[in-house]
């Protein structure tokens, strides 16, 4: 399947539409702000002095958050012309050309602070951030027409091939942290040099082949690619690099590394993901651990490893038209991915808990637990996530249409215009929403993914079933498509201790949330039937709709800590918001996860 760029899809209205406007309203300055306070954005004039009191050093990995912001920025000036947001990535691009090496090497820390250390140590994020500086690049000059940047981060890859390839004079063959890998295939077809791809493959068929330092599950360097078969190690690592062997196995046709992609996914999202689409279960590594270990409380599920969720499953759909891949996009990028930024765009998670007690902070204070943080802030020491949402949100049209023939696929509801040969007008209040309107010229068949999670669907027209698609002949009248939004319980596997005897709270593809502060303390007191009759209320604040359920709420007992005979319970409701939009309210406790009746 061919999937079609933002860039040919125009984003109209509603819910995600709103979540793009606050983006380029609010969060795209709000993050470049928090950048130049920190010394992010002064760091690029290369004059860090530490004889100078006040000198910020700057940090191994600056270069790519600021590499994001721009790439974010860019996405938003091709659509949105912003003389503000251009100036900002001009006076940037101008200390880059100022203070590139001749050969074309380009880090800062590494030319401000251990300019004899380039490219000795694997870990240290060279290559990683050079992949950022490549995407933003490649952004800027199909934004602006602007080739500086471009020529700048070519003459970069130029010397990485020479260094890496030719030479062999690096003290590591393959980078600790990837996504030059990724980069190096988009350089490739966005330039029409051939180089950046053969580098791509070369970076990806030497790990895990060849002996280097730190090569270990960690970073994904235990085995060759092909040769692997479960996610392991840091999770953004790990997606970055499956996402770059995908892009590479759609150029190449390796049929080898196809199957190694799908089996990795498989693995990821069939063994190790959360129901809100997080990944990564442990703050040790920011890592996977073993298959249905995930800890609600203690989740990391990091905000970027959500994001590269969607990138390595948009691009599983050029080699499988199977909506599983759209599926999981819709789960991360609803649950997952936007928890991470706040509901005013200022504020940010980095990790993204299933659960909160806070209570248990006093374990976290002595040291005996650690406990992700409960209020999002507005950058942190590493801020990765906030630009990686602010490159994401501009882009979202990456992500709703693909073609395979002559027939156009739907694989994300949101209202929009699709235009080229093939064109779509989808006219839909998704997800708060079921009802979904196409009109569609230029092909013959339209394919409309139809969720995982709905049971019960109608569509106008006759239509068959493939791979979770509904396709049907398009004769250019209207298709509505309406899916059964009746709120429901999910039960998790039960191999997933932490979720035994448990069930969660879903509406179309949201997953819900307890606050203690809509509720009362001791979230885990309330127990729910499998039979979910909620009363729905649109919010403003949320733009989703909250649920009000009924249920039992165990009472404390009434001499002492512990009875022979069981708590008493009483009628309750519990009102549920979309978990997306937690920790908004101030400090609260917080679960997905409710203790369930049938147990």
């Amino acid at each position: 399947m061919k999937t079609f760029s933002f860039k040919e899809v125009e984003l109209t209205g509603g819910y995600l539409f709103d979540k793009q406007e606050l983006n380029r309203k609010i969060t795209i300055n709000s993050v470049y702000d928090r950048f130049y306070d920190t010394g992010r954005i002064g760091a690029f004039k290369f004059d860090y002095d530490p004889s100078v009191e006040g000198s910020v050093k700057p940090h191994i990995f600056w270069d790519s958050d600021i590499a994001k912001w721009i790439e974010g920025a860019a996405y938003i000036i091709k659509k949105h012309p912003t003389p503000e947001l251009e100036e900002k990535i001009d006076a940037i691009v101008e200390n880059i050309k100022k203070n590139q090496d001749k050969n074309g090497y380009f880090n800062i820390y590494f030319t401000v602070c251990e300019p004899q250390n380039r490219f000795t140590d694997r870990d240290k994020h060279e290559l990683y951030c050079a992949g950022h500086l490549m995407e933003a690049a490649i952004a800027y000059a199909d934004a602006t027409g602007k080739r500086d940047f471009l020529d700048c981060m070519e003459r970069y890859a130029d010397h990485i091939i020479k260094v890496f390839v030719e030479d062999k004079s690096a003290a590591f063959v393959t980078p600790g942290h990837e996504e030059i890998e990724l980069a190096l295939v988009k350089m490739y077809l966005f330039t029409g040099k051939k180089k950046y791809l053969d580098l791509a493959e070369f970076f990806i068929n030497m790990r895990g082949a060849v002996s280097e330092p730190k090569a270990t599950f960690y970073c994904q360097s235990h085995k060759p690619v092909r040769e692997q078969t479960e996610a392991v190690g840091h999770s953004v690592r790990a997606l970055y690099l499956y996402t770059g062997m995908a892009l590479l196995a759609a150029e190449t046709g390796d049929e080898t590394l196809v199957n190694a992609c799908r089996t990795l996914w498989e693995d990821t999202v069939l063994r190790k993901m959360y129901v809100t689409g997080g990944l990564g279960s442990t703050y040790i590594g920011e890592a996977f651990t073993v298959p249905f270990d995930l800890s609600n409380a203690e989740a990391y599920t990091e905000t970027c490893a959500g994001i590269a969720l969607m990138f390595f499953s948009n691009a599983m759909l050029r080699f499988e038209n199977n909506a599983r891949y759209a599926d999981a996009v819709e789960r991360v990028l609803y649950n997952g991915v936007l928890s991470g930024v706040s509901l005013d765009g200022k504020g940010f998670f980095y990790e993204n808990p299933l659960e909160i007690n806070v209570r248990e902070k006093y374990e976290n204070r002595v040291g005996r637990r650690r406990l992700p943080i409960t209020q999002r802030l507005s950058h942190f020491f590493c801020s990765c996530c906030p630009p990686n949402i602010s490159r994401l949100l501009p882009s979202l049209g990456n992500y709703v249409y693909g073609a395979d023939g002559d027939t156009l696929y739907v694989n994300q509801f949101v209202s929009s215009e699709l235009s080229g040969e093939m064109t779509c007008t989808q006219v839909t209040n998704y997800p708060n929403d079921g009802e979904v309107r196409l009109t569609v010229g230029g092909a013959k068949k339209v394919a409309i993914r139809i969720p995982e999670w709905c049971e019960s669907f109608e569509i106008n027209k006759p239509y068959e079933m493939i791979n979770g698609y509904a396709v049907t002949v398009n004769d250019g009248s209207e298709i509505v498509t309406s899916f059964d939004m009746t709120p429901k319980a999910v039960f998790a596997d039960p191999r997933i201790r932490h979720d035994a005897c448990r069930i969660c709270v879903t509406r179309g593809p949201i997953v819900y949330c307890a606050e203690a502060v809509d509720n009362t303390d001791f979230l885990h007191t309330y127990v729910l039937s499998t039979e979910i009759k909620a009363e729905e209320a649109f919010d403003e604040g949320f733009g989703l709709y909250t649920l009000t359920v009924p249920c039992k709420r165990r009472l404390p007992l009434e001499n002492g800590l512990y009875s022979c005979r069981p708590p008493k319970t009483e009628n309750a409701t519990l009102r549920l918001i979309p978990y997306n939009s937690f920790a908004n309210r101030g400090e609260s406790d917080m679960i997905v996860w409710f203790s369930a009746s049938y147990c």
